[in-house]
């Protein structure tokens, strides 16, 4: 691939660990629009199944629900938009299924007070160098922190006004991640660096969170000069 050249994306299957929360749904519901085979995972397969069909049926589009061992077992990209309390013991529970995968971690590691969103520290540096420590096999791209579940979940909202930064230490992985970002119109992927400048990124969204609860808005993020 020359340095000009987009990965193509045409009908790769995207497995959503997580896939039944707000963030997983909104990310789910917008790449099966675009036309995505997509496969919604969840501890509970019922569960998966149901959003699944309700989701099916409110876009016109074919998803599938299974658990999450069997998401990511089938799927070709996955997804990781569990909580923070649960995803080391999910990912690595799962090293085996996300073998030779890339895997997109889009988790948060954040914490809730009087006073706001504040981010945790984590040991590794972040929720994405976790994920990688976690699953050695695996190629781990961090992206999609910064896009709000409830723009994506809008169904009167056919553009999204927002850059996705996508950091990763494998170049042919980012690239595809990019090219997946702006499968979503109005989106684009932009390279943000290594997983270990992935903390600041991660911890950024506390500062999201108090812009969208100050002007009551659902703030994202754009790059310039590029």
């Amino acid at each position: 691939m020359t340095e000009r050249e987009t990965p193509s994306v045409d009908g790769l299957v995207i497995g959503i660990l997580g896939g039944t929360g707000d963030q997983g749904r909104g990310l789910a519901r917008r790449f099966a629009l675009a036309g995505h085979p997509v496969i919604i995972g969840s501890r509970s397969h019922e569960r998966a199944h149901a959003t699944a069909q309700q989701m099916g049926q409110e876009i016109g589009n074919h998803v599938l629900g299974l658990a999450n061992a069997d998401a990511a077992r089938e799927a070709g990209v996955v997804i990781a938009a569990v909580p923070w309390e649960g995803h080391g013991e999910l990912l690595s529970g799962l090293a085996a299924e996300l073998a030779g995968k890339i895997v997109v971690d889009c988790v948060n590691p954040l914490g809730f007070d009087q006073r706001g969103a504040y981010p945790l520290k984590v040991a590794e540096g972040s929720a994405a160098e976790q994920a990688a420590a976690l699953l050695p096999g695996s190629k781990v791209v961090a992206a999609f922190h910064h896009v709000s579940a409830v723009l994506l979940l809008d169904p009167e909202i056919d553009t999204i006004d927002l850059d996705v930064l996508v950091l990763g230490d494998d170049r042919a992985a980012t690239d595809l991640v990019q090219a997946l970002a702006a499968r979503i119109p109005g989106v684009r992927g932009i390279y943000a660096g290594r997983l270990r400048n992935c903390g600041q990124v991660e911890a950024l969204t506390a500062n999201l969170v108090s812009i969208n609860r100050r002007y009551k808005a659902h703030a994202g993020l754009r790059i310039t000069d590029i």
